[in-house]
């Protein structure tokens, strides 16, 4: 045998060798490993390829002046004009009456926008002169915040529920109960058929408390809504709450059993919207919804099944402050109007007016009581699992100006809401990428160093949101290393589309296997891009002007933190 082909065959044999050990090596590497401990290995270090062509700079930290004031509500909500007048008063004598968004929109949604509508036409003399009514179309949540605060106060509110009265009684204006009743509606959760079935067949009948039970024993997935501003979600809240302890829901024991039971809630929702689009992804077992909104959903009364819960969601309607006598009058009258069998059936048509033998299960309750349960739900909804979340934000020169002053003005207020038992980081982004703060405990330094480094952010330059996003999951990787028991969370705050750096192709598969949810908040933006990036992993998408993104994003960080 030549020298040449014995060096051939040599190489050939060591070549052979090599790819024998490395393929030996490979395997054996994930023996013994589950198929995502596997694959979340491969994305992280493809998250290393991708950060690696990444221009990152280390910012300098700076400290601020912390606020300790709690959160002003009023200094937050935009101008009332926000939230639209779906019917305009006809005359000088009228009232402006706050409607939950069910029955003051159009469509399905708009029933009491025409019965207003026709009690206009009608020219109704009320103390000698025509009556007309003005309705304004507000969630129920967001109303009482205008009305307790006193920002803006209507004559007149009719909320879904008594819950909303209730709190405004124990901290807002004079508040009289007109009627218990316009139109009739009722709280429930929805369940996939199959589902339904599985608990029936366990569990023997379908309830707040057999369903509270198969989420604490993890073999139910619900979602609810925000306490905060969502009907259906106090509701939901005060109810669960009640099934541990019936006497007084914000007991010790009640919260402990409450705590233990968000443990295993997959999913709180900003918006009714956002839940609904995590039920359809497969994501839910069940969720919360109103009836009237359930039997216009032919996609849900197809494969779901709504089991009621709860106080009535019975539109009562309130008179507001010191009214004179004649609009108190006009108020008065306009319900009568709406009782009328007439409008009642128009209700039914709408999907209103169903599930009537329904009694609400629960006793009075007051609105202190129902604060508290707020407050419980905002310390305890993480269980024992703290928040890290980064913010990312888009620093560009479209951001240059008002943009970027409301982007500041709604991160150093909406703060006062990210908790001091979760962890916070910060970066800037245009053409690249500044880690500008450091994922750290949200202490009083922490809180200062934030406060302080927001100021300082500048805007110039391109927008490379999605380097950005990609710097963010790698700190947030690198920080669950050393603290694994965190819930992650990245929060974009972001005017447009991106034109440098990698796309959302390049990372979507990274977003997806690492299973982190975008919240992306849109400042005059062209809002679907940022849905694209927020739905990957059910995340919420909020598309704020610059009137009132302060007010949504403190919403956003108090469900969400």
């Amino acid at each position: 045998m030549n020298k040449t082909k014995f060096f051939f065959i040599s190489l050939l044999i060591v070549i052979i060798v090599f790819i024998g050990v490395y393929a030996g090596v490979s395997f054996t590497a994930n023996l013994g490993k589950s198929q995502n401990q596997v694959t979340a290995e491969s994305a992280a270090k493809q998250l290393n390829k991708v950060y690696d062509k990444i221009s990152v700079v280390n910012g300098t930290p700076v400290k601020g002046q912390i606020d300790i004031n709690p959160a002003d509500v009023a200094s937050s909500l935009p101008d009332i004009s926000k939230f639209p007048i779906t019917v305009n008063n006809t005359t000088d004598y009228f009232v402006e009456i706050f409607s939950s968004t069910e029955k003051s929109g159009s469509g399905v949604d708009g029933w009491l926008t025409d019965v207003a509508n026709e009690f206009n036409k009608a020219q109704i003399m009320v103390n000698g002169k025509t009556a007309s009514v003005k309705i304004r179309n507000i969630a129920s949540g967001t109303a009482t915040d205008y009305i307790k605060s006193g920002k803006y106060v209507p004559d007149a509110f009719t909320p879904s529920n008594e819950l909303w009265g209730e709190m405004i009684k124990s901290g807002g204006p004079k508040i009289q109960l007109v009627t218990k009743s316009l139109v009739g509606n009722v709280p429930g959760i929805v369940i996939a058929k199959k589902k339904y079935d599985a608990l029936v067949a366990k569990y023997g009948s379908i309830n707040v408390n057999t369903v509270t039970q198969a989420i604490s024993n993890n073999e139910f997935a619900m979602g609810y809504t925000d306490p905060f501003a969502s009907s259906t979600g106090l509701n939901f809240l005060v109810t669960a709450l009640s099934t541990w302890d019936n006497r007084n829901p914000i007991s010790e024991k009640a919260v402990q059993e409450f705590e233990k039971f968000q443990t295993n809630v997959p999913f709180i929702a900003s918006t009714t919207i956002q839940m609904r689009d995590a039920a359809k992804s497969g994501m839910l077992d069940g969720f919360v919804l109103e009836y009237q909104t359930f039997q216009n959903a032919a996609e849900l009364t197809n494969d779901y099944v709504f089991t009621p819960f709860g106080y009535r969601h019975d539109s009562p309607l309130y008179a507001l402050g010191d009214l004179p006598l004649v609009k108190l009058d006009v108020i008065k009258r306009f319900a009568e109007f709406v009782g009328g069998a007439k409008y009642q059936q128009a209700a039914k048509d709408k999907g209103f007016n169903g599930l009537d033998n329904y009694k609400s299960e629960l006793s009075a309750i007051d609105g202190n009581t129902l604060s508290t349960a707020q407050k419980v739900w905002k310390e305890k909804k993480n269980g024992s699992k703290p928040i890290a979340a980064v913010f990312v934000t888009d620093v560009s020169g479209s951001m240059d100006g008002k943009p970027l002053s409301r982007l500041k003005e709604s991160l150093l207020k909406g703060q006062k809401y990210l908790g001091k038992e979760n962890r916070i980081g910060l970066v800037s982004y245009s053409n690249g990428v500044t880690i500008n703060l450091p994922i750290a405990k949200y202490d009083t330094n922490q809180q200062s160093l934030f406060v302080g480094t927001v100021g300082t952010l500048q805007a110039g330059g391109g927008t490379a949101t999605f380097d950005a996003i990609a710097v963010a999951m790698k700190m947030l990787e690198d920080y669950m290393v050393g603290d694994p028991n965190v819930k992650p969370i990245i929060f974009v705050l972001s005017d447009g589309e991106t034109n440098a750096g990698h796309s959302l192709k390049d990372i979507r598969g990274l977003i997806e296997t690492l299973q982190i949810p975008i919240y992306t908040i849109g400042y005059n933006a062209d809002i679907a891009a940022l849905q694209s990036i927020s739905s990957i992993n059910e995340a919420a998408s909020i598309n704020a002007d610059t009137d009132d993104v302060v007010y949504k994003i403190s919403n956003l960080l108090n469900v969400q933190m």
